[in-house]
């Protein structure tokens, strides 16, 4: 098998995982390998001639069904109004204390919206703020669910200016970096993308960065806090907060208490950074798609057997 099948192949079954078929342009976009375009465009015909690749209107997958397609579509036009909600949504967050940039992550950055759906935020903060800045955000949220409007305030990681890079590096990773959605805070997100172009090794072809975020606005009342706490007092308190969190969500995943979508509660937390621990989901994903990936080899080198028997 040619490394232009193998690619466009892992390419699509990363997706697959989350029934989404991609656009050519999306394929050639997330391979895993520099290529060229014609060559990209001959092995994709290929494959979709040996009936390993199908092709579904304007997408392509793995999978021969068509419901797909028509998901996607509907999940693409739920997406576009659900991110103008989001742009809102990101302008009061980014009011907030030591707040420095605000993007949309997860499925809602890749343009897909269910009904399900809610609006998750990858926050920026300032150097050593981020748990106080974290802290005022949910105890907002708090307030949120009396007006159920939790759901447009899913601020799930942070990280701080002191340290942008993310530390884990594998498609998953890369793929949620590449996809990330601006909102808020321009200057800090073209620091952010710039410290983690490691994700060219993973994704040498993606230039889809589609956002860029707006400038962030000045308000009195959020510099008056952030000089109040700009000290020792801050830098105290900020590590008074870490530890209280840290040791919050600890007793949780000790308890296996679980979350509105059935897994059990577990934060990864660090003084510069706030994320969902990656062995609850990341991990498994990434031994989901290897064990995915080989058997989708295996079966095409099988029925390339069976095509062309030997002599």
């Amino acid at each position: 098998m040619t490394r232009e099948k193998k690619d466009i192949l892992a390419t699509l079954a990363y997706f697959n995982m989350f029934d989404y078929p991609l656009k050519k342009r999306e394929i050639h976009s997330f391979l895993g390998h520099a290529a060229d375009m014609n060559e990209f465009e001959q092995a994709l015909n290929i494959l979709v001639t040996e009936l390993v690749v199908f092709k579904i209107g304007e997408f392509y997958s793995i999978s021969n069904n068509y419901k797909l397609a028509e998901k996607r579509r509907k999940g693409n036009e739920k997406a576009s109004l659900l991110l103008k909600k989001a742009a809102r949504a990101a302008k009061l967050v980014a009011a907030f204390p030591f707040v420095r940039g605000v993007a949309v992550s997860g499925s809602l950055s890749k343009n897909f919206a269910d009904d399900k759906a809610d609006i998750d935020f990858f926050i920026i903060t300032a150097p050593n703020r981020l748990w106080i800045a974290r802290t005022l955000l949910h105890i907002f949220k708090k307030f949120t669910f009396l007006l159920n409007k939790q759901d447009m305030f899913c601020m799930n990681y942070f990280i701080d200016e002191a340290e942008p890079c993310i530390q884990e590096k594998n498609i998953f990773t890369a793929t949620e970096v590449v996809t990330i959605l601006p909102l808020c805070g321009n200057t800090v997100f073209d620091i952010f993308f710039a410290i983690n172009n490691w994700t060219k090794a993973f994704l040498p072809n993606n230039y889809m960065r589609v956002a860029s975020g707006g400038a962030m606005r000045k308000w009195w009342l959020k510099s008056a806090i952030e000089k109040m706490f700009s000290n020792k007092l801050g830098e105290w308190l900020d590590n008074f907060l870490m530890r209280l969190t840290a040791k919050s969500w600890d007793k949780k995943t000790r308890n296996k208490k679980t979350n509105s979508k059935g897994m059990i509660m577990s934060m990864h937390t660090g003084k510069h950074f706030s994320k969902p621990n990656p062995v609850n989901f990341q991990r498994k994903l990434l031994q989901r798609y290897e064990n995915s990936l080989a058997e989708i080899f295996k079966q095409y080198e099988v029925s390339l057997k069976v095509s062309f028997p030997k002599l």
